[in-house]
């Protein structure tokens, strides 16, 4: 494949950076944009030393100023091939208690980046999608199910988002993959059950609570899976608006497996303490239930079920976290 220039927003975050490494081991050229509200530094230390990428540091959610910054940034870049868009709100309780968190920083970034994009005439697009858009259902989700009734902010950000960028498709662009993360897990992560029970233990070692009964089950998939995912969509799919679910293969995990295998990975024998209840938060999903039909006729396949990814994750987050 040749050498190609990309955009990558949130390229300091969780996914994003992983991302970034991707496109670089690919040989490609990466612009990396990102607020740093959550980004590190530290994520991006391989990428700067490959000579092939440079960060922007900029709020995409502040329009004049991303006109500002990407403007000298793309001065000498020439074409920009695609741009991976992955920078949003990841605190869904914070998005719950404000509104205009997930407003300002899930859409906002999004309608201003595709405007942005419109002007500099860039052409294609990968977009960090959730299966929160689906909401509360008692079926398997796939991409035709409907209609989307999210019950989160974030998951309905999400949403105006895709549509934001479906009708780009019709006016500007080649084509928009949108991509539907079930949770994602592994190192680099700044949030999530995982993260969270990791950040809980490091307080208290006797003991851990969880939220709610421990039933709820989602689908898991551990974040290189994820990446990988992403560029077989961008690499394979023919369809201008090229939407999947990305998950594992499996009816995924639950909270009471993650909470063993976070105290197993931390060697701490701490006692399980439940709170109570079917869910875990405002916005909660319990029960998750996920077709991945599509992309397995596209031909990828995950490495890890959703069980071997929280495993895995749990010895990186605790590694990296000091708790072991």
């Amino acid at each position: 494949m040749p050498s190609r220039t990309m955009i990558v927003t949130g390229a300091a975050g969780f996914i994003g950076s992983h991302l970034v490494d991707a496109l670089l081991d690919l040989g490609h050229t990466v612009i990396g944009v990102d607020n740093m509200a959550r980004g590190r530094l530290e994520n991006l230390a391989e990428a700067s030393a490959t000579g092939r990428f440079q960060l922007v540091q900029v709020d995409i959610a502040d329009d004049e100023a991303l006109k500002a910054a990407l403007v000298p940034a793309l001065a000498d870049a020439g074409d920009i091939d695609t741009v991976w868009h992955m920078a949003a709100n990841s605190d869904i309780g914070a998005g719950v208690a404000d509104p205009q968190v997930d407003f300002r920083d899930t859409f906002l970034t999004t309608f201003n980046l595709v405007n942005r994009m419109r002007d500099l005439g860039m052409k294609r697009i990968v977009f960090a999608s959730t299966s929160a858009v689906y909401g509360e259902s008692e079926d398997i989700l796939a991409e035709t199910s409907g209609p989307a009734l999210p019950i989160s902010n974030y998951g309905a950000m999400k949403l105006a988002g895709e549509g934001v960028i479906s009708a780009a498709v019709e006016s500007h662009f080649d084509q928009a993959c949108l991509c539907r993360f079930p949770n994602v897990v592994g190192s680099r992560s700044t949030h999530g059950v995982i993260y969270d029970l990791v950040g809980k233990l490091l307080a208290r070692r006797d003991e851990l609570e969880v939220l709610g009964d421990g039933k709820q089950k989602k689908p898991y998939l551990h974040v290189s899976d994820l990446v990988g995912a992403m560029l077989h969509i961008w690499k394979t799919s023919p369809d201008r608006r090229a939407l999947f679910n990305i998950g594992p293969e499996d009816d995924g995990a639950s909270v009471a497996f993650i909470a063993d295998a976070v105290v197993s990975a931390s060697g701490t024998n701490a006692a399980l303490r439940y709170t109570g209840g079917d869910r875990g938060w405002v916005g909660d999903v319990p029960r998750v239930r996920y077709s991945v039909a599509r992309l397995r006729n596209l031909g990828w396949s995950p490495r890890h079920s959703s069980e071997a990814a929280v495993v895995l994750a749990a010895q990186e987050v605790v590694r990296e976290r000091g708790l072991s």
